[in-house]
């Protein structure tokens, strides 16, 4: 399935955008969710061991299950959806236009 997305352009004399719909095809969309993909488990790497860290410098003791606790919480406060991705991509495809 299709991403689909729609940007405001404006229109000289107009006060009302006209939207634009933005479409990415298979292969654009599937390069997009790849690089997110990769991101995504590079950042929660970074996350466990910034989990580890936080733990030490508390004197927390570091059970795995609290070090991925931690990186999970720290994960879902920096980690950005695919669709965040494909909105990116979306928009590059409205700026060149």
């Amino acid at each position: 399935m299709a991403f689909h997305k729609t940007f405001p352009k404006q229109i000289p004399g107009s006060n009302y955008p006209q939207w634009e719909e933005i479409t990415l095809s298979d292969e654009e969309e599937h390069i997009v969710e790849k690089e997110a993909k990769l991101h995504n488990i590079q950042l929660m790497k970074e996350c466990i061991q910034d989990a580890k860290i936080i733990l030490q410098e508390q004197q927390l003791k570091a059970y795995q299950s609290d070090i991925i606790s931690t990186a999970k919480s720290l994960f879902e406060k920096r980690a950005s959806h695919s669709v965040y991705w494909k909105e990116n991509k979306a928009k590059e495809k409205f700026d060149k236009k």
